[in-house]
């Protein structure tokens, strides 16, 4: 199990998603895949563009809220702060334990 926090876009200056997950493999594909439908799948929010991993589930929970509540421009300044291009970052996190993920 590794909290983490993460946001998802359908394109650069997009549709933004924050959520958190104890595995964000599974979570990122789930969201890929679109499985279970709702906000992602029906606004085609599947881009991973940032993550953040913390130490237990708490600050995950903690950190979402907080990110939830900023402006937009901090969100995307957060964003192009460590992925400038808006980069898919899910092949940066394929080699995370939990891939592929299971049917848990």
């Amino acid at each position: 199990m590794q909290p983490a926090t993460y946001i998802l876009a359908s394109a650069r200056n997009g549709t933004l998603y924050i959520g958190v997950t104890s595995n964000l493999v599974k979570r990122a594909w789930e969201h890929r895949s679109s499985l279970g439908g709702g906000f992602t799948a029906r606004y085609r929010v599947a881009q991973l563009v940032w993550y953040e991993l913390h130490g237990n589930m708490e600050s995950a929970i903690l950190r979402e809220k907080r990110l939830k509540k900023w402006d937009r421009a901090w969100k995307l300044r957060l964003i192009e702060e460590r992925n400038p291009n808006w980069c898919d970052l899910w092949e940066e996190i394929l080699g995370s334990p939990g891939f592929p993920p299971s049917r848990e």
